[in-house]
């Protein structure tokens, strides 16, 4: 089902890279972001994780608790962020059964997934190749498109965003905003 304002989020039951076995309602605030990308591995992916973590207070400041969901298995985001204090939690989705049911798709090819977002996606690229980022395993769909929802504290939709390419998502001082 494609989420939409007003409807409800399915009450998944998710692994996280802190906890495992655990219901989104057990997890969630008042109001809870849900940052839907690829997997830890993919560079501009990985870059998403550190731009929210280094914005994460402003969004916190706003009362909103924020999720990642990415296509990753928890041994991979456990790895690949060991070290680093990620001060959310990545909700991990290997299975992508929550991509399936809230219908996230893939594009139908990577001229669909870029779009015309060559230039955008070259640009965040480079940052992320910058701040030290590098292409890790390969996990999940390659093709994936992004997705953003935002609810309150009963899973109520209050803002849903499917990606029509890679870069299609808001940027975090628009979120900021929306917010």
């Amino acid at each position: 089902m494609k989420l939409t304002t007003g409807m409800k989020m399915p009450d998944f039951t998710v692994n996280t890279n802190v906890r495992d076995n655990v219901k989104l309602s057990e997890m969630t605030g008042d109001k809870n972001i849900f940052w839907v990308i690829r997997y830890i591995g993919c560079t501009v992916c990985r870059y998403d994780v550190h731009v929210l973590s280094q914005r994460f207070a402003e969004i916190a400041e706003k009362g909103c608790r924020l999720f990642v969901v990415m296509q990753s298995d928890t041994a991979h985001v456990k790895r690949d962020l060991e070290g680093f204090r990620i001060p959310f939690e990545i909700i991990c989705d290997a299975k992508q059964e929550i991509y399936s049911e809230l219908e996230v798709l893939p594009a139908e090819s990577r001229e669909q997934l870029v779009g015309d977002s060559l230039d955008k996606l070259k640009v965040k690229g480079a940052a992320a190749r910058e701040a030290g980022f590098a292409h890790g395993d390969y996990e999940g769909n390659e093709l994936q498109l992004p997705a953003l929802f935002i609810t309150d504290g009963e899973l109520n939709v209050t803002y849903a965003h499917y990606g029509t390419n890679i870069m299609d998502m808001p940027s975090v001082d628009e979120l900021l905003e929306m917010i």
